[in-house]
């Protein structure tokens, strides 16, 4: 009970660690935000984009826009379609699926707030590309971040093979910047909006992920959460004063 005790408490610590390390994103979120609102992110994006348009050609185009279909909404909800079948048929992860659907879903709707309570115009209107509404933040950056965020985090969390993991990691890290690149060469997003939509993304991941955490803790753990902590506090007090 006591080996329990100190990994239950050493899992809280993480937790705590993890909803610190949110808050600094969300402070982040907001230095950004309010520099964009004050349009001190010009120069910024203006360089950002020059370099982009530097690279312009016509088989450039056709990879960008072939990229920037891999964050799009239709094709994340048909792979996610395809996780949650996965969740439920193969690893039978109640818990997952709620979270996967909280994450997805809450991260679609959080966007849509965003984007109505800065009301930032894009760069360019081009409904081809999926570049209608608000800009800001960018919702193929910050939707592509949670989702494939998340498919990393099942692909660890199921314990696969060590190269198999270090691929869906590289792979999957690679296309979400990829993602946010092509907004900024499509002319769909300013590069501040993909950094806002990152960040954003980020927030909720972590969150999302905490929570599933806390929940799949609680219901395996034998040691409740506050019981965890309390002792493991106690545990680094004795070690203090003995070394008094």
């Amino acid at each position: 009970m006591q080996q329990e005790s100190q990994k239950a408490g050493i899992a809280f610590l993480l937790l705590l660690s993890g909803l610190g390390l949110a808050g600094l994103f969300i402070v982040l979120f907001a230095e950004v935000a309010e520099e964009v609102m004050e349009e001190e992110f010009g120069l910024f994006d203006v360089l950002i984009i020059r370099l982009f348009e530097s690279m312009a050609g016509e088989s450039m185009d056709a990879v960008m826009k072939f990229i920037t279909e891999l964050g799009a909404v239709w094709f994340l909800g048909g792979l996610s379609a395809l996780i949650l079948g996965i969740l439920w048929w193969k690893l039978k992860d109640k818990w997952g699926i709620l979270f996967f659907v909280i994450a997805v879903g809450g991260g679609s709707l959080l966007t849509l707030l965003l984007k109505h309570f800065y009301t930032r115009d894009r760069p360019s209107i081009n409904p081809e590309i999926d570049a209608i509404g608000y800009s800001f933040p960018s919702g193929h950056s910050m939707g592509s971040l949670i989702f494939y965020g998340f498919v990393i985090y099942l692909v660890i969390r199921t314990r696969q093979k060590p190269w198999i993991e270090g691929l869906t990691v590289g792979v999957l890290s690679a296309l979400i910047f990829l993602i946010g690149m092509s907004r900024i060469y499509l002319g769909a997003h300013f590069p501040s909006d993909v950094l806002a939509g990152y960040i954003a993304g980020t927030i909720w991941l972590i969150l999302s992920l905490i929570a599933l955490e806390w929940i799949q803790w609680q219901s395996r753990s034998l040691v409740p959460p506050v019981h965890a902590l309390r002792n493991i506090l106690a545990s680094l007090y004795r070690t203090v004063q003995k070394r008094r």
